[in-house]
């Protein structure tokens, strides 16, 4: 996930005040997050590791997702969408107008 800041801020509040049991979860999230800048022609550069995690290889898929973005490797988003596209879609737009 890639947050602008102000977001972030909220995210990293709500991780934060999760209970003791939630514990890992908060390391996984908190501990490997990261700043990142943007370059003089608007890239990112995502490091290594946070590639190597993801499964980011070389082609990706940026999501705009409302107040952050996911950043996917094409290929497994493409994997995912198809599968998730064979589904039925969730009771939760069943009353969702377009």
């Amino acid at each position: 996930m890639v947050f602008p800041r102000s977001e972030w801020e909220k995210f990293r509040d709500r991780i934060a005040a999760l209970p003791m049991q939630a514990q890992w979860w908060k390391r996984i999230f908190l501990g490997n997050a990261m700043d990142v800048e943007m370059d003089a022609s608007g890239r990112v550069l995502v490091s290594p590791e946070l590639r190597t995690a993801a499964g980011i290889s070389r082609d990706t898929v940026l999501l705009g997702m409302g107040g952050y973005f996911e950043l996917w490797d094409a290929a497994t988003y493409a994997a995912q969408e198809a599968e998730q596209m064979k589904g039925e879609m969730p009771d939760v737009f069943k009353d969702f107008s377009f």
